[in-house]
This record gives structure tokens, C-alpha cells and sequence, in this order.
């Protein structure tokens, strides 16, 4: 059996998105069926080194989202044929799909941010709607990563219910996991510094679906009334209108006490996790939440907004707020700072965490793939 992995719009591992493909990469096993991999020629040593056993095809010379979504309509259907492709896997389907395919197809959606349009004019987001819907409805099988993005489906594109399988998101329990805290106020993570305490959002810098702008009110309503020394660390890349949000914290009465770190590097992100005091994630919109689970494995307790597949990872081992009350964010930032209550909260977290695994994802995801032929 040969299978095909479209590696398009997987952010080349720097997303989560990315880091679901590389997970699962690792997983693919050296004999059996023949998988290849075709995407952009940049990203072929990325995904070559997480599976070097797999073939690697750059297809697409030119760079961008409009001639990405041109191949994909023009000339995906005669690679397919040409490689003899039994099935085609699309681990971005809400992202970058063909229109149809002809061979059986797989394909994971982790939200329908694109279908609502928080990024995009009233042009693009008219063409998304006419064309994504359709697109999808022709896969023939659909992961969805939580139940929030499975009733998406079935609401907003009327995806019928079996041919979507819910197979969660994992987290990698080598590398986040409880690490021992010495006293010391400074925590040097190459190439930064952080002096403790400190509070904590990993997501890219991204306006207004983040909420990162509510979350530095919330951050100056605690200052105020704690008058703790804590910092707020915002770790994550620029994206959509981040400009608003660094203007938010310049403006803030405690600027001083918040802190953009730009691309946090992966490989650092665990120790980022267990120097913090506790992890805030008020973002209005997420199909999945890993940022959540990667804390709660790290021994980390997490408050975070009841919204959308948040509640679903997280369970009942986080506190929760309303994202778009300031004030019942810095409430709950005022309870994690109570040890006891913060204690029964990273036991609860470390137990939620152990049911999420990417052996567990992979082996599914790739079960499924292989039930197609």
C-alpha cells in the first residue's frame, strides 16, 4: 500500500499544527506500507529528519497560499496518479485541500477558525465559504481533534457524523513532565532570561482571537490588587495585528512587568512551563487546547476560558473564567496564587494529563489511514 502525506500549510513544525505532523511522523514504522511525503521544498529536512525512512517530494516552485491552492486544483489529481497514491492524507484538511481526490482520502481538521474569519477581509472569507464546505464533504474520512470540532463539522459544513472519528490530540510525556524548582529568582532558558515569579501564555501574538489584550488587563487588575512581584510572559510569535497587543502593554500601568519573548524555541518550551508560577490561557477560540495539557503534564496549574474545546481538554483539573470578563480572569489569577488550592491543582492537571498521549493519536490515526484500503 502506498500512502501519500500532504505536508502543505503544516507550518513546517512551528505550529501546533506542526507539531501534530511531526508526532505522528515519528510514529510511522520503517516497514509495512510505503509512505511518502510532498510539500514545499523549505520544509524537507524537517519532516525528513523526523521520518528519514519516508520519501520526501518538493512539489510547488512557487512560494504562497494562491499558488499552494492552484496546485492543489490544477495539478494535485496527476501527482496522485503518477505516484500511484492508494491513499492521500491531509493532516492541515481545514487549511489546504484538493477540491477532490482521486484516490481514498484522509484528513484531520483541528478548527474552523478559517470559516469564521477572524483573519480574513469579507472577500477571502466569502471565497473560504463557497469553496472549503464542499471540499471537505469529499474527504472521504474526517479527524476531528475534540468533540467541539466534530459538531463544527456537522453544523457549519454539514459533514455527515460517520465519517468523522474524534481521535484527541496528545502530549509528549518524555519531554513535559515535572522538573525539580530550585529557589533561585532567575531562570535562564537560552536565549532568555526570566526572573520568578512569573505568569504564562504560550500561543502565538494573534488579535483579538488570542485575547491577549483582555488577559494583560486582567494581568494589571491582579498587580493591583496583589501588589505580588509577579511578570507576565507572552511566549509566542508574531501574528495577526500583534501590533495591537504590544501597544495594549505599553500602555498598561505594569508594562514594565510584561515580557514578549518573539518565536519561543520548542525545545525549551518544557522549562518554560515548570519556572512559572501557574499558566493563564484565555484564548476565545481553539479546536484543541494543547498548550493546557503540555502545563498540566509540566506539574503546572492552569486557569483558563470556558470556550470552545477548552473545557474539553482541560476537564476539571483547571480553574475557569468568562474570556471576556477582566475581572473574572484576575479573580482566578488571585486564587491560583493560594498554594494549597494551586497544589490540588497540579495533582489534578499531572492525572488529566496521562489520558492524552501521541502513541495513543498516532497509532488511530494511522490504524484509520490503513482501514481506507
Amino acid at each position: 500500500m502506498k500512502i501519500g502525506i500532504d505536508t502543505f500549510a503544516s507550518t513546517g513544525g512551528r505550529s501546533g499544527i506542526g507539531v501534530y505532523l511531526m508526532q505522528l511522523l515519528r510514529r510511522i514504522p520503517p516497514s509495512g506500507e510505503q509512505f511518502e511525503l510532498f510539500g514545499w521544498d523549505f520544509d524537507r529536512f524537517v519532516y525528513t529528519e523526523a521520518a528519514p525512512h519516508c520519501e520526501y517530494l518538493s512539489r510547488c516552485r512557487f512560494n504562497g497560499r494562491t499558488a499552494n491552492t492552484l496546485w492543489h486544483l490544477l495539478r494535485f489529481p496527476d501527482f496522485v496518479k503518477l505516484r500511484g497514491y492508494q491513499v492521500c492524507f491531509f493532516p492541515a484538511a481545514h487549511r489546504r485541500l484538493p477540491p477532490k481526490s482521486p484516490c481514498f482520502s484522509v484528513g484531520t481538521v483541528h478548527d474552523m477558525a478559517g470559516y469564521w474569519g477572524t483573519r480574513k477581509t469579507r472577500e477571502s472569507l466569502g471565497l473560504v465559504r463557497m469553496i472549503l464546505p464542499d471540499a471537505l464533504r469529499h474527504v472521504d474520512r474526517l479527524i476531528a481533534v475534540s468533540e467541539f470540532v466534530k459538531k463544527e463539522l456537522m453544523d457549519l459544513v454539514n459533514v455527515k457524523e460517520s465519517k468523522i472519528t474524534v481521535i484527541p490530540n496528545g502530549v509528549d510525556h518524555g519531554v513535559f513532565y515535572p522538573r525539580p524548582r530550585n529557589e533561585e529568582s532567575l531562570v535562564l532558558i537560552q536565549p532568555f532570561s526570566f526572573r520568578r515569579p512569573y505568569v504564562l501564555y504560550v500561543s502565538r501574538i494573534d488579535h483579538p482571537v488570542k485575547n491577549h489584550i483582555k488577559l494583560i488587563e486582567a494581568f494589571g487588575i491582579f498587580k493591583e490588587r496583589t501588589r505580588y512581584p509577579h511578570r507576565l510572559v507572552l511566549a509566542g510569535a508574531d501574528s495577526f495585528r500583534a501590533e495591537r497587543v504590544k501597544a495594549a502593554a505599553a500602555a498598561s500601568p505594569y508594562r514594565n512587568d510584561i515580557f514578549f519573548t518573539g518565536h519561543f524555541p520548542a525545545s525549551s518550551l518544557p522549562e518554560l512551563y515548570a519556572g512559572a508560577d501557574f499558566v493563564v490561557f484565555p484564548s476565545m477560540y481553539e479546536g484543541f487546547g494543547l498548550g493546557i495539557l503540555e502545563a498540566m503534564a509540566s506539574g503546572v496549574p492552569v486557569a483558563c476560558a470556558r470556550a470552545a474545546s477548552l473545557p474539553e481538554a482541560a476537564g476539571h483539573a483547571a480553574l475557569y473564567f468568562d474570556p471576556a470578563d477582566a475581572e473574572d480572569m484576575a479573580d482566578r489569577m488571585v486564587n491560583l496564587t493560594d498554594r494549597e488550592l494551586a497544589r490540588e491543582l497540579r495533582q489534578k492537571g499531572l492525572d488529566r494529563a496521562k489520558n492524552f498521549s501521541w502513541d495513543g493519536c498516532s497509532q488511530r490515526t494511522l490504524s484509520l489511514i490503513q482501514e481506507m484500503v
